[in-house]
């Protein structure tokens, strides 16, 4: 059966795969359009983009997702016991205190942000401060310190930066080869079948991009889920705040494709989707993670 100590530990594992993959396939795209246009300067300035990219998102994305999302800073007089509960669980989990902030929905859910734990912030909705007890309120701030400590949100924002790179390139090199781009000097049927298929991997690349970028999303949301409830060692907090979470029909206003990943739960309602349609979920079926946390099998 599985606990929540060898539940972070395969999550730990899987997400390394997966990231490790995407890099893979980064590096192999780099090389397969330098080959179709015979111009190995087209790998240098893929590296130049997406480290420039990197280097932006790097020192800004907090800001930006906080912006976006419509947070303010918690006044500390106003919202003296949040300040409490993320004051104390920091120290249990020996992390700086996060800034903590307010977003003004009435839909519960929190997500955090940050490059690192001494540039860290915690955002909570003020639906999730009237709808959740005290001990359900401590699970989900342990919850969100856990995506700090596991330096979480900079590995998203880096696994998100890669994805707009590859959907970039791809929309290049579909963009060039539409116009006449490609070697002249293959000839034949060789030439048709090599443009073919770059042509496919170039429209499924942004694809399969998307869904690993998913995929590592889900990961980490099972992780943060034993990690924060190995912080309080009580998993039934935070295994009911999910359940008053999810059962809220209405949206996150402020939320958007680009943030949704961020939250502890979907900001777009609670009515889970079935099927195939999980592949493009950013958060794994509240089901699942209920029934990790309670100790079950998944």
């Amino acid at each position: 059966m599985a606990t929540l100590y060898t539940q972070q530990d395969k999550n730990i594992r899987r997400t390394w795969v997966l990231i490790t993959g995407f890099l893979v396939v980064v590096i192999g795209l780099g090389w397969f359009f330098a080959q179709i246009f015979d111009n190995y300067l087209i790998v240098y300035i893929a590296v130049f983009f997406s480290l420039a990219m990197n280097f932006f998102s790097f020192w800004y994305s907090d800001k930006i997702a906080l912006k976006v999302s419509g947070a303010k800073p918690a006044d500390i007089s106003q919202y003296r016991d949040l300040h409490n509960i993320v004051e104390n669980l920091s120290i249990t989990a020996g992390l700086p205190k996060p800034g903590v902030y307010i977003i003004s929905e009435s839909a519960p859910n929190a997500f955090a942000t940050g490059r690192n734990k001494d540039k860290a912030a915690v955002a909570v909705t003020t639906g999730l401060l009237t709808s959740l007890s005290q001990i359900e309120l401590e699970g989900v701030i342990a919850h969100e310190l856990a995506h700090i400590g596991n330096r979480d949100i900079l590995l998203s924002t880096m696994v998100v930066v890669l994805v707009g790179f590859v959907a970039l390139l791809s929309d290049f090199f579909m963009r060039f080869t539409f116009w006449g781009g490609g070697r002249n000097d293959r000839g034949g049927n060789a030439q048709l079948v090599f443009l073919i298929a770059a042509i496919v991997l170039a429209i499924l690349a942004p694809l399969v991009a998307t869904m690993i970028q998913l995929a590592v999303s889900r990961k980490r949301e099972f992780l943060a889920d034993a990690t924060g409830a190995l912080l309080t060692r009580y998993p039934e907090g935070l295994a009911s705040a999910l359940e008053k979470i999810s059962s809220y029909s209405g949206p996150v206003k402020r939320a958007s494709n680009a943030t949704a990943h961020l939250y502890i739960a979907s900001p777009f309602g609670g009515n889970s989707l079935k099927g195939m349609h999980k592949l493009f979920m950013t958060h794994p079926p509240v089901e699942e993670r209920i029934k990790a946390l309670r100790g079950l099998s998944v």
